[in-house]
């Protein structure tokens, strides 16, 4: 079976560390699904919205990561604008097991998900 592959919207200025550790649990041994590792520091001008959903296209769900500092984070509000055009499955996950925010696209029915091993496959593997 083939490993999904996930977008990974996170808070560049503020969580960058945070997505380098999330990455690095694709790399477990029998992990099934491997991060589109795509940071994209650009301003939100031009063709961006095009470069994230061509991006996108090619993933099976979109992981944002929610830090302290999401109502700042423009750019990941909107990655899950775009989400929800292209119909590309998101699920919210806590980047910080003390403290995160929503991100400002969030709806109300968007849980915010613990970041564990177990509950991070399954919300790959669609069990939201």
């Amino acid at each position: 079976m083939a490993k999904k592959r996930v977008f990974i919207s996170f808070d560049f200025d503020n969580d960058a560390r945070m997505k380098d550790l999330l990455v690095g649990q694709a790399k477990h041994e029998g992990s099934p699904f491997d991060f589109a590792d795509w940071p994209s520091k650009e301003h939100l001008t031009g063709d961006w919205r095009a470069k994230i959903k061509a991006k996108m296209a090619y993933v099976d769900v979109v992981c944002v990561l929610c830090g302290k500092n999401m109502a700042t984070a423009t750019g990941v509000s909107h990655e899950i604008n775009i989400a929800r055009e292209t119909g590309t499955p998101y699920f919210l996950l806590a980047a910080y097991s003390d403290s995160y925010s929503r991100p400002t696209a969030a709806v109300a029915g968007d849980k915010v998900y613990n970041w564990t091993w177990p509950n991070l496959k399954n919300l790959v593997g669609g069990a939201r």
